[in-house]
This record gives C-alpha cells, structure tokens and sequence, in this order.
C-alpha cells in the first residue's frame, strides 16, 4: 500500500473544491497520466501498453492545468484549481504511439482530474 504525504492546507483546498458530490465517482485502479512526444497529456485507464504504444480508456486530454507545479504533482495530489483547469471531454478510448511518460494516480488525484468540468469552446 503506498502512502501520500500532504499538507494539511493542500488538503483541505482539495477537500473544498471536491465537495461531497465526487462520492459516485468511481475509482479505477490503472488509472494514470501519460505524457506523450507530440500528442499532449492525457489522463485515463491503462489498458494496454505494448513500447511507446499505449491504450487509454476513459481518457482526458489535459490541455491545461493549474493547481499542481508538475505532472507528478498532478498525479499524486490532483490539482488545487479545477475551475482553472481545461480539460475537454472523455473520449472511449484513445491509442498513443509516442508515450514517453506515464505516471499512476493516487485516488485523490483521480478523483480531483475527474471533477473537473468539461471545457470546450
């Protein structure tokens, strides 16, 4: 079992900004952030990963988040900032084949990447 250490403060602005209504979100074990050569950052289910070639389901793209310095800080805190964040809708599924980074999310983070609302233009 892995073990995340936050600040009290980053808790509770993450607490906050969940609110009580991510309670039916579920939770998925495989659930990561994979940075890619020249597709972006995506977010979802790892269901196949075969090299740089990867399938995610469930997927994100993360075109812009605030809240978290880094991407490894995204993925283990989520983000302090939803409503900053943009981060279009899910798509089924989604195949990568330039991923150079994929990083597990804690259910914290999972939950946080997941309540952001959808943005779109």
């Amino acid at each position: 079992m892995k073990t995340l250490n936050i600040s009290e403060e980053t808790y509770d602005k993450i607490k906050d900004q969940l609110g009580e209504d991510t309670s039916d979100i579920k939770l998925y074990k495989d659930y990561v952030i994979v940075r890619t050569y020249s597709a972006g950052v995506h977010a979802g289910i790892l269901s196949e990963r075969d090299g740089k070639e990867v399938v995610l389901k469930n997927a994100r793209r993360l075109w812009y988040w605030d809240g978290a310095a880094t991407l490894s800080q995204l993925a283990m805190e989520g983000t302090s900032k939803l409503e900053d964040c943009k981060f279009p809708q899910e798509v089924d599924e989604i195949i990568l084949t330039e991923a150079i980074e994929i990083i597990p999310c804690t259910n914290t983070a999972q939950r946080s990447i997941r309540s952001v609302k959808v943005w779109k233009e």
